[in-house]
């Protein structure tokens, strides 16, 4: 584990982006179930209306998809914030994510925390890694929330070039329960709301003033994606979070701040910038203990908090 103090000062160098596209290449002898091109996933849409997969069980073979990413040498960098009382989720997230986490692929945790002092001591599996940034405190949730689009712009920007090929940004009350993988991988990734779902686009928390900068009208929408896990490219998520942090700061400059806070900005980034690829529910359920049929595999998963207790404020 590698302790440094975050800089909120370092001056920006336009990166030269790191992504590799080296096709997906396969090999004789590699063994894997015939695909079809008549039987598949039933009962939900494995496709969006723009051409973008849509990942559930059933929908790929990680034998054949961990063979073709292994050749490519990938590196994943994984963020996580941690402040306060928000510290007492760190041992499950992490030990949880070395069981089923990019297991077999090279990952780089960046954990943000204003109480290093707490992040407990967990064995890494080979070429995983956890550096810990202290940041400073805050005392509302939200800005919480909020400021993390500016240091993952500012990581990206200033230090992830020659780094990593991938980045996920992971909320930390969370748990995996099953394999997370290179299927996940895309340019620019988002994960469907478990909450929304089965919804219609009139029942989503999207923001609906004019006022502010993530306004999205009535009837506009495709999904309602959940701002506790997105991830793609380096050059897709800087671009996403360097957008997100200037519609903020111009809503804060006009004292409004969105209803779901980053949330409904990334919302609205999805919106007119569509995600390459999408990620089921399966990637982030609302509790281990809750179900729906279409839900064959809960592979990471919120858990039960009391919200009133752990956050800073209301």
């Amino acid at each position: 584990m590698v302790l440094n103090t975050l800089k909120f000062d370092s001056v920006f160098i336009r990166p030269k982006w790191k992504l590799k596209n080296f096709g997906l290449h396969s090999s004789p002898g590699i063994l894997y179930n015939q695909p079809s091109v008549l039987v598949g996933r039933t009962g939900v849409a494995s496709v969006t209306s723009w051409l973008a997969p849509i990942i559930w069980e059933g929908t790929f073979d990680a034998t054949l998809i961990d063979f073709i990413y292994k050749q490519q040498n990938l590196t994943i960098a994984t963020t996580v914030f941690a402040l306060g009382k928000y510290t007492r989720f760190l041992k499950d997230f992490l030990e949880s994510a070395e069981q089923h986490y990019f297991v077999g692929f090279r990952v780089h945790y960046y954990l943000f925390t204003d109480l290093p002092e707490e992040v407990p001591e967990v064995k890494m599996g080979e070429n995983h890694s956890l550096t810990v940034r202290k940041v400073p405190s805050l005392n509302r949730w939200q800005d919480i929330s909020m400021g993390r689009m500016e240091i993952l712009e500012k990581l990206i920007g200033n230090e992830l070039a020659n780094e990593a090929d991938y980045i996920f940004c992971l909320d930390v009350d969370t748990k995996f329960y099953g394999r997370w993988g290179v299927e996940t991988l895309g340019r620019l990734v988002g994960v469907i709301h478990p909450w929304f779902f089965d919804a219609l686009r009139n029942q989503f928390t999207y923001e609906r003033r004019p006022e502010s900068q993530a306004y999205i009208p009535a009837g506009e929408g495709d999904y309602y994606f959940t701002g506790a896990a997105f991830g793609g490219s380096l050059e897709d998520v800087h671009h996403l979070t360097k957008t997100c942090r200037e519609q903020m700061n111009i809503d804060a400059a006009n004292s409004i701040e969105a209803i779901w806070h980053e949330e409904s900005h990334l919302n609205k980034y999805f919106l007119y910038n569509k995600p390459s690829k999408v990620l089921s529910p399966e990637y982030l359920w609302r509790d281990i203990n809750a179900g729906a049929a279409q839900i064959k595999i809960i592979r990471f998963t919120h858990v039960s908090k009391n919200n009133a207790e752990v956050r800073p404020n209301p």
